[in-house]
C-alpha cells in the first residue's frame, strides 16, 4: 500500500487518540476478570452443592437451559445441587471467552466431567452459552444454555 498525507494524518489521529483508546480497554479486561471470577465461582458451588454460593452468583430471574431442552428458573437450577439429588461429580471448564458490553457480559466455554443422578453417572460434554449482568454486589448469571458437542 502507497501512503499518502491522508494515510500519514489518519494514522497520527489514530495515535494521539490511543491513550484514550485504551481506558475503555482497561475497563473491559477488569470487568472480564470479574466475570471470570464469578464463572469460577459458579462452577466451585455447583461442585460443593452450596446453595449459598450458587444464591450468591445468580440473578433472581435465572433462565437456566439445560442441553436436553429443560429451562429452569433460580429456584429449580439450585434445589437438586444444594438438596445432592443431582450433583456434578467433577467439572472442566476449558476454551472460554468473555466478551463485555456493557454492564452485561456473554461468556461461552466448553464443560466436561461426570454428573450424577438417581444414582447414576453420566458423562458431560457440553458447550455452554452464559449471560452475566452486572450488579451493584457483583456479577450475576442471568441466562445459560447449553448445547450437546460430538463426543
Amino acid at each position: 500500500m502507497t501512503m499518502n498525507r491522508r494515510h500519514m494524518a489518519l494514522a497520527g489521529a489514530a495515535l494521539a487518540l490511543s491513550p484514550l483508546a485504551a481506558l475503555p480497554t482497561q475497563a473491559q479486561g477488569s470487568d472480564a476478570a470479574a466475570v471470570a471470577a464469578a464463572v469460577e465461582a459458579l462452577t466451585k458451588a455447583m461442585l460443593a452443592g452450596d446453595r449459598a454460593g450458587l444464591m450468591a452468583v445468580t440473578h433472581e430471574r435465572l433462565s437456566y437451559g439445560h442441553s436436553a431442552g429443560r429451562i429452569e428458573n433460580r429456584q429449580q437450577f439450585i434445589d437438586p445441587l444444594a438438596n445432592k439429588t443431582s450433583i456434578f461429580r467433577s467439572m472442566n471448564v476449558s476454551d472460554q471467552t468473555i466478551d463485555v458490553v456493557g454492564d452485561d457480559a456473554i461468556v461461552r466455554h466448553v464443560l466436561r466431567g461426570e454428573s450424577e443422578s438417581n444414582g447414576r453417572v453420566n458423562p458431560v460434554n457440553i458447550g455452554i452459552l452464559q449471560v452475566w449482568k452486572k450488579q451493584p454486589d457483583g456479577w450475576k448469571l442471568l441466562a445459560r444454555q447449553a448445547f450437546t458437542r460430538p463426543n
